[in-house]
Parts: structure tokens; C-alpha cells; sequence
């Protein structure tokens, strides 16, 4: 599969995964050396991989609680090709744990999961945010740099006839 954008990828994963009965967990990004720019991006079940250690680095040892994580390969990796079109190079589709689906196609597994969906779609709301203000910065720096430019050409301008002004002053004064 391909799509448009990085965005739409993401949609859609986190669709077929509410449809399927898991919630999505962001994995991984691959970015650009040279620009910073999203190459690659890994998602995949929120029930992936196992939960750290619960020894704290700086005291002791935490109360145990039951991992959400069951070590999950249930994922998807989209890359971004030279055409500039985002497409699936890797899907495991498989879970290791059972699937909830409802009739409204949301989780009724516990609170967490909701929150951790409820705080994808902020994120992605947010990321949206940060696109539309990155644009008008952009823009605005784009205008002060042709501000400058025009500004600079004018003050060439005046320092130009100050010169010539003073040139022909001095021209008066020794005759």
C-alpha cells in the first residue's frame, strides 16, 4: 500500500487498528541527516515489546504493578520514496494476546488504553498545530527577507546621491 502523506499512513494504521480491537502505539522515526525530515516511521500495538525494568535508578525498587506490554510484534513501517509517497514495507499482522472489538470499534479494555488513544489524537491534533504555525513562521521569514532586500536596495540608493551630494559640494568648494 501507499499514501500521500506520513499523516495518512498513521489514519489509517490507527482505523484498521481500532477496527481490529488494539490501540496503536508510536514506535520509531527514522529521520534525515542532512534536513531533519520523517524518512521512515514505525507503528505498531500498544502491547508491544515488555515493560522496563521496575528498579529506579535513583531509589528503590518500585510496587509492581501488571504490565500493559505482552511482547506484541503486531506492526507497520512506512518509508517515504524518492517519488515522495509514503509505502508499506513491513506489516505483521499477527497479535500474541486477544483482540476487544466493539460495536463503535473502540476498546472497552480499560481506562489506559483510552487515554493512550485519547492522547494519540491530541498528539496528532498538536502535531497538526505545529505544522500550520511552522508554515506561518516560514512565510513571515520569507517576507522579512524580502523586506531586507528591498530596504537595503533603497538605502544603496540614498547612499548613492549622499555622494554624489557631497562629491559635488566638494567640486563648489575648491573652485
Amino acid at each position: 500500500m501507499e499514501f500521500d502523506s506520513e499523516d495518512a499512513a498513521r489514519k489509517f494504521y490507527m482505523g484498521y487498528a481500532r477496527r481490529m480491537g488494539f490501540v496503536v502505539r508510536i514506535m520509531q522515526r527514522r529521520r534525515s541527516r542532512t534536513d531533519g525530515t520523517t524518512l521512515a516511521r514505525r507503528l505498531g500495538c500498544n502491547k508491544q515489546g515488555f515493560s522496563p525494568n521496575s528498579k529506579g535508578t535513583n531509589g528503590p525498587e518500585k510496587k509492581p504493578r501488571p504490565s500493559a506490554r505482552e511482547g506484541c510484534k503486531a506492526t507497520i513501517l512506512v518509508k517515504m520514496e524518492k517519488s515522495g509517497k509514503w509505502v508499506v514495507t513491513r506489516f505483521i499482522k499477527d497479535h500474541n494476546h486477544p483482540l476487544v472489538v466493539t460495536a463503535n470499534g473502540y476498546s472497552t479494555v480499560g481506562d489506559k488504553d483510552k487515554k493512550i488513544e485519547e492522547l494519540t489524537l491530541e498528539l496528532e491534533r498538536q502535531e497538526q498545530l505545529c505544522a500550520a504555525y511552522r508554515e506561518k513562521l516560514f512565510n513571515f521569514m520569507n517576507n522579512v527577507e524580502e523586506q531586507t532586500e528591498e530596504l537595503s536596495s533603497k538605502i544603496q540608493v540614498i547612499v548613492d546621491n549622499i555622494r554624489k551630494v557631497e562629491s559635488e559640494m566638494l567640486k563648489s568648494f575648491l573652485q
